[in-house]
This record gives structure tokens, C-alpha cells and sequence, in this order.
């Protein structure tokens, strides 16, 4: 519903109207059971597959993604994400017991899982199916009624997602609307129970400074320039393949790709060479290489002017390209791009490059590392390569992340019993799986009592009274 097109005036009064048609369905969706949120869920996974063809469609024609990354990024999730909650959405419902405290013996406690009502889900252009439906599913395991945002960036998806949710649901369970940034402030103007964004730390402060007015609870997913750490110890052809891979997967437009390299100076000429050939033998010469099939295109011609200003402010600045740094506005591509010698001044060092440019900066001591890592903001994910169990349990215990790979990338986001998310200026809170269920969910403190030891505790206060906190204080 409501193209790009729509009077946004019309779009926000059907929003305001929809937010309040929501508040009557998320009080029914409370005694929803099991059976009955898994038969949508169900309905999501079969129209994902059924759609499979305009999905890769659409991809392509948003930013020239290749068919495989799409089912491989953007559909495998999906469907993970729903047969993950089909299989055990029963036993997440379930009301968790717990032992009582000595001070509450007598009583019987358990935690009673209720969905927090009406949600939004904010969702970004890099990823759009993956970062709308995953989400949503959690949504609906939790309870929720859902509105969705998704962005105007990449048209085709968006469009193609609104169809998808209208033969899913009623509006007044889930609704999604087209539109540009008044339609976002529109709908972050509503007291929505939870917020679910995905996109920038910038942003994500708009969306938190949003929610506070109407102390709603968020889940932030946002950035951060992730670091790879390649040791003296690492298999230099793995460590290269695979975080190649992980960078220039959707053309560098990923929030958890590696942003930059720390690798040791004794193996850094070696990493180099395996990083060069590896880059011919995936995506062919660096003259070929704009013909590839496997390299997606940025994402609009903005995203291109700002990363092709990181690169030619790094350059001025002494960088070195060692492989890569062709431009064809034209065409939104930037080539693969290695940068080496890279000043700590240069705009790339201090922002998320989001793009297929990838900084290489040698060091001698992990503690080097640790402490460059430390003096920035906390990134979403860290990366490290390497045998020397004690330099990767340095990095481990000394540094902080949302989350991390040893000997891999990126592939904690596909780990369905693992919490994703970032911390502090990465984001906040927890998704995927289980954790998307709770991001979704309030944990209800229920105390049953059995036998009234609380009375001995009543007024009037005697003497025996303070006696017996005094022993409880011992006890407890």
C-alpha cells in the first residue's frame, strides 16, 4: 500500500487511523496461541518461496544484486528465521519457573512471556527483505501487531514487500507503508510499544531520542567499523578468502562486513599477494572486473559520491592503492579496492565505509591492536584470524563488540541459538531466534503464594520483629 507517489498527507492520516484499528487487535493477539502464530509464520515462509523469482528480481534491479547473493543474504535468512520459531515458538511460550530466593520461601515465581502490543519495524536498503521479515517474524511469534517502514532507497523491494505483506495479513495486524522521511517521523511520532530499527548510529539516536518520548522500548541493529585482526599465527589464504568474501558480498553494503585489517607486519606482504589473487580468481582482472556477475552495485549515486570522496581524501593523504580504486559513476560501481599506508587522519579511519573499500593497516603488538580497538567506539562485530590461543583470548577478554568470529566472518549473524545485536554505539538490545522473540516480549515477574510468611513481617513492629530481619539478613 501507499506508493511513493500517495498524497503523504493521506498516508499519514491512514497510519494514525491504522495505529489506533492495531491497539484492538494487539488486545485480542494476547491469548494468541502457539498453533495460531505459526500458521502466519507459516503464511510468511510460503510467500518468501513464492516469490522467490520477483525477490532476485528485485534485487537486481535495486542495486544489480546477484541472484545468488539474494537467496543466499536475503531468502535463506527468511526462511531460517521462520522455521527456527515453527520449531520452537511452542516451548519459548512456555512460562519459565524459578526457584524461590530465601527470601521468598513459601512462594512459587515464574516468568510469564506477553507480547509489548503494537510495533514498529523500521528496516534498512541494504538488506531489505532480510532486515524486514526477520524481524517481523519475531514480532508475530511474540503476539505483536506489527507497521512497517521500510526504506525508499531501493523502490523495487519495497514495493514488492507491500505486496507480500497484503496477501499476509489484515492491515490492522501488519501494514506496511512507502514513503520517504516524513512518513518515518510520522510513524515515530506514534506511542508504539517497541521499536525495532535497523540502519545507521545517527539515525538510531533520531529513532531512541523518538521512543523516549513515549518511553517505548527499542531495539536498535546500527554499525560501526568492524576490525579484522589478522595474527602472525593465521592461515593467510583462508583468513584472505574469507574476509574478502565477507567485505564484498553485496559490494561492501553490509553492517557487519570488515571494515579495516589490522594484520602483523611479518605477514603483511604475504596477506597482500593471497588478497590480490583471490580477488582476480573471483572476480577476474582488475580491467574485468566491472563485467563481473558476482559484484552488486551501490546503492544510488549519494552512497557512490561519498565513498568515492573517502577514497580520494585517503589517497590525498598518502594512501596507497594496492589493488582496485576504479570509479564509473555511471554506473554505481566502484571496484574491489585494497588501500595500504592509510593515515589515521583520513576520513575513512573515522567513518563506517559501507562500501567495497577496505583499508589494510599493519601492526607489531596485539596490544597495539587492543588499544586502537578500545579508543574507538564500540563496533558491531570483531574479526580475528590466527593459532596463538593466547593473542585471541587477549583480543576476547580486552575488547568489546556486538559480537565476534575467531577464524570466520560474518557468519554470526546466520547462527540461529546466538544473540545478535551491538552494544553502545553499535546498538542495543538482541535479535534473531529466541532473542527476537524476547526483543518482542515482556518478561512478566509472576509470584504465587502458598504458605503467608510475609505476615510475620506486618505491623504493629515488636521487638520480635526486628530480631527476625536480623536473622533474615544472616540468612539471605
Amino acid at each position: 500500500m501507499n506508493p511513493l507517489d500517495t498524497d503523504p498527507n493521506d498516508v499519514i492520516n491512514q497510519i494514525n487511523q491504522l495505529f489506533q484499528a492495531q491497539a484492538s487487535t494487539a488486545l485480542q493477539l494476547r491469548q494468541s496461541t502457539a498453533k495460531q502464530r505459526i500458521e502466519k509464520i507459516k503464511r510468511i515462509k510460503s510467500a518468501i518461496l513464492a516469490h522467490k523469482a520477483e525477490i532476485i528480481q528485485a534485487g537486481f534491479d535495486d542495486f544489480s544484486k546477484p541472484a545468488t547473493e539474494v537467496e543466499l543474504t536475503e531468502i535463506l535468512p527468511i526462511i531460517a528465521e521462520a522455521n527456527e520459531a515453527i520449531r520452537h515458538l511452542k516451548g519459548w511460550m512456555k512460562k519459565q519457573r524459578v526457584w524461590p530466593s530465601r527470601m521468598m520461601l513459601g512462594t512459587r515465581g515464574y516468568i510469564q512471556f506477553e507480547p509489548k502490543g503494537r510495533s514498529l519495524i523500521i528496516s534498512p536498503w541494504n538488506y531489505p527483505f532480510n532486515l524486514t521479515f526477520g524481524p517481523l517474524i519475531s514480532a508475530i511469534a511474540a503476539g505483536n501487531t506489527a507497521m512497517i517502514k521500510p526504506s525508499e532507497m531501493t523502490p523495487c523491494a519495497a514495493a514488492l514487500m507491500a505486496k507480500i505483506i497484503e496477501q499476509c495479513f489484515h492491515e490492522d495486524e501488519v501494514a506496511l507503508f512507502q514513503g520517504q522521511a516524513d512518513i518515518s517521523q510520522a510513524l515515530l511520532a506514534l506511542p508504539f510499544d517497541h521499536i525495532f530499527f535497523t540502519g545507521s548510529p545517527n539515525i538510531g539516536k533520531v529513532v531512541m531520542a523518538a521512543a523516549a518520548k513515549h518511553l517505548s522500548s527499542v531495539t536498535l541493529e546500527l554499525g560501526g567499523k568492524s576490525p579484522t585482526i589478522i595474527d602472525e599465527s593465521a592461515d593467510l589464504t583462508l583468513a584472505a578468502q574469507t574476509t574478502l568474501w565477507a567485505k564484498f558480498t553485496n559490494n561492501g553494503q553490509t553492517c557487519i562486513a570488515p571494515d579495516h585489517i589490522y594484520v602483523h607486519q611479518n605477514v603483511k606482504a604475504a596477506f597482500l599477494e593471497e588478497c590480490k589473487k583471490i580477488l582476480v580468481r573471483t572476480y577476474g582482472t582488475e580491467e574485468n572486473q566491472i563485467k563481473s556477475p558476482d559484484l552488486a552495485r551501490i546503492c544510488n549515486a549519494r552512497h557512490l559520491d561519498r565513498l568515492e570522496f573517502l577514497l580520494d581524501d585517503a589517497i590525498q593523504r598518502g594512501a596507497t592503492v594496492v589493488t582496485g580504486g576504479q570509479i564509473k559513476p555511471e554506473l554505481r560501481y566502484i571496484a574491489p579496492t585494497l588501500l595500504d599506508n592509510l593515515p589515521d587522519d583520513a576520513a575513512i579511519m573515522q567513518e563506517e565505509i559501507f562500501g567495497p573499500l577496505l583499508p589494510i593497516i599493519s601492526f607489531n603488538s596485539i596490544n597495539e591492536v587492543i588499544q586502537r580497538i578500545n579508543a574507538a567506539p564500540k563496533p558491531l562485530a570483531l574479526y580475528i584470524w590466527g593459532r596463538n590461543s593466547t593473542n585471541i583470548d587477549k583480543v576476547m577478554q580486552q575488547t568489546s563488540s556486538g559480537g565476534a568470529c575467531i577464524n570466520h566472518s560474518v557468519v554470526q549473524f546466520l547462527h540461529g541459538n546466538l544473540p545478535f545485536g551491538g552494544v553502545n554505539n553499535s546498538g542495543l538490545g538482541n535479535s534473531h531466534g529466541y532473542y527476537g522473540f524476547l526483543a518482542f516480549s515482556h518478561s512478566r515477574a509472576v509470584v504465587r503464594n502458598s504458605i503467608m510468611l510475609a505476615k510475620m513481617f506486618f505491623p504493629p513492629y515488636r521487638s520480635f520483629t526486628r530480631k527476625l530481619i536480623n536473622f533474615f539478613m544472616k540468612m539471605v
